[in-house]
């Protein structure tokens, strides 16, 4: 049994120019497990993961990249204010998404946590999520009041990700929740 989504008519001007990327065009990109992982070095569309030193994390932020909840959960409950960021102003809500953890998600959602809090080069954890094509990560963030609309310091929003990676369900999803379809980038 098969069965077809209904394109919507901002999905269908999306999605509007077959074999041309909206953000940029590329000499070469290959997926990876993570996403999409691009071939040059000018930084605009990087891998879309984190490359983390253990020294540069707190305990929360170790905890909440390996996905262990309770830890998390232990870590919110005895320190009550604990380090927010790390040095590259990567929460632990960002390193669960770029993670895929989704019950680390849930639980600092839970607790009250900033969900449009930006890292160093201006991205959210819903941007990180969708851009690391961490669906149920992304999804968790958006029915919590993420903002699909905040840009990086490239100009991409999470929409620009969602479709760059031509992940449809994530599309569907911010456009959902009003992700705007004119947004610019700039490239």
């Amino acid at each position: 049994m098969s069965f077809s989504l209904p394109v919507a008519p901002a999905m269908k001007k999306i999605f509007s120019k077959k074999g041309e990327s909206p953000l940029a065009s590329f000499s070469s990109r290959r997926r990876t497990g993570a996403g999409v992982a691009c071939e040059h070095g000018n930084g605009v569309y990087s891998q879309p993961g984190y490359h983390v030193r253990d020294r540069d994390l707190g305990k929360i932020h170790k905890a909440a990249s390996l996905g262990q909840v309770v830890k998390v959960q232990q870590i919110l409950f005895t320190l009550q204010f604990p380090k927010t960021s790390s040095p590259f102003h990567r929460t632990a809500l960002h390193l669960a998404c770029v993670n895929g953890h989704s019950e680390v998600v849930t639980l600092l959602v839970d607790r009250k946590c900033q969900l449009n809090m930006c890292d160093s080069e201006n991205r959210t954890a819903l941007m990180k999520a969708v851009q690391c094509q961490e669906e149920e990560c992304a999804t968790i963030l958006l029915e919590h009041g993420a903002d699909p609309n905040l840009a990086d310091v490239h100009g991409n929003t999470a929409l620009h990700y969602a479709v760059y990676n031509e992940n449809i369900p994530i599309t569907a999803k911010l456009l959902l929740h009003n992700a705007n379809i004119e947004a610019k980038n700039k490239v």
